[in-house]
C-alpha cells in the first residue's frame, strides 16, 4: 500500500514540475528595454491559461502585413481587471503598447491595449489623465 502511495505522489510531483517549468518569467521571454507601439486588426484571441494571447495584423510602410502576437495575463487576472472573453473581438482595431520578445520574433508582452476607434483603454495601466 505504501509503495502505491509513494508512486502516486512521485507521479503527481513530476506532472506538476513539468507544468511549472513550462511557465516563464517576463524577463526570460521579453525585453523591457524594447518598447513597441502597434496598431492593427485583431485576428485571433486565445483566452487560455497560463496566459491569454491575441494576434493583430499590422500594415507595414511598404503595404505588406505582419501578424503580431501579444501575451497578457491569464483569464482569471483579466476578469478581475474587468475584461471579459468578448471585450476584444476578431475585427476590432486596437493600439498596443508592448515590450518585444527577446528572440526578435513578432511577439510581445502587452502593457496596454486601447480601442483605436474610441480611445477606450481595454487593458493595462491607469486610464489616460489619471
Amino acid at each position: 500500500m505504501r509503495t502505491r502511495v509513494a508512486i502516486a505522489v512521485a507521479g503527481m510531483s513530476l506532472a506538476l514540475a513539468g507544468r511549472a517549468l513550462a511557465h516563464h518569467s517576463f524577463t526570460a521571454e521579453f525585453d523591457a528595454s524594447k518598447p513597441v507601439t502597434l496598431t492593427g486588426t485583431v485576428t485571433k484571441v486565445e483566452w487560455t491559461n497560463p496566459h491569454t494571447w491575441f494576434f493583430i495584423d499590422v500594415k507595414n510602410p511598404d503595404g505588406s502585413v505582419t501578424n503580431w502576437g501579444f501575451e497578457m495575463p491569464g483569464p482569471a487576472q483579466l476578469l478581475r481587471a474587468g475584461l471579459k472573453r468578448d471585450t476584444m473581438k476578431v475585427g476590432d482595431v486596437v493600439t498596443v503598447d508592448a515590450r518585444r520578445a527577446r528572440d526578435g520574433s513578432n511577439n510581445a508582452n502587452a502593457q496596454t491595449v486601447t480601442a483605436a476607434n474610441s480611445g477606450q483603454r481595454l487593458f493595462g495601466g491607469a486610464p489616460p489623465g489619471q
